[in-house]
């Protein structure tokens, strides 16, 4: 299992930066149904095509602490998950959903507990049954990306995010690097030394004047800063 309890998904999206790892992250505008809802765990991918057996194929396969993924095209005109599906989920061992577009039954899903994420609500469900796709268990589609069995997914207020599941111990530890590097920041700013005294700015600015090519980005690496990647 996973360990993403002190981490975010901000700082895993960093730590893909710096361990030249391309960052997979859903498109803005998923979110939790219950605001600071977390999740992690292997993704369990669904493609949906208007009705519900896609999803209860897919929880067979299951394993615990798995989250369904839900590649629904990122429709907004309907919900293709509500309560029945999600007290399914629970009674299959998965973690939580985190859903290409949107779902309906918020009071029950909120009184289920199971963490939920999608672009929102809506009272309509499918009313169609497309063709199912040879894939429609094996990937899914979020955004620009594709996450499969072989990918973690990582679930925050800030977000979603796909991080195959060979480089997870490698990211997660840079990530607990940087972390600890910018609390330290924050604590130092509380004490009264500010971000840019602790970042040399006034040297930054020198010795941008001098050479245009150096970046704050370059500057931030040489002295061991992590609030940009």
């Amino acid at each position: 299992m996973i360990d993403f309890s002190d981490l975010s998904t901000p700082l895993v999206a960093d730590a893909c930066v710096r361990a030249g790892v391309p960052p997979r992250v859903a498109p803005a505008g998923v979110r939790p149904v219950v605001a600071g809802a977390r999740l992690a765990g292997r993704v369990l991918p669904a493609r949906h095509y208007g009705s519900v057996d896609v999803f209860l194929e897919a929880y067979r396969g299951a394993r615990p602490g798995d989250v369904l993924v839900v590649d629904n095209g990122g429709r907004t005109d309907e919900a293709c998950v509500g309560d029945l599906t999600v007290l399914e989920a629970a009674a299959a061992g998965v973690a939580g959903l985190v859903v290409w577009g949107l779902h309906r039954d918020t009071p029950e899903l909120v009184e289920i507990g199971v963490p939920v994420f999608s672009y929102g609500a809506l009272p309509l469900g499918p009313l169609r049954v497309d063709p199912r796709e040879d894939e429609a268990l094996c990937s899914a589609r979020f955004g620009a990306h594709l996450a499969t069995a072989g990918d973690l997914v990582l679930a925050d207020d800030d977000g979603v995010l796909f991080l195959e599941a060979a480089r997870a111990e490698e990211v997660l530890g840079i990530a607990r690097a940087i972390r600890g590097t910018e609390r330290d920041q924050a604590r130092r700013i509380a004490a009264g030394e500010t971000l840019r005294q602790q970042t040399a700015f006034e040297d930054y600015l020198a010795r941008r004047a001098a050479d245009p090519a150096y970046t704050f980005r370059h500057h931030l690496r040489r002295i061991g800063g992590a609030i940009e990647e």
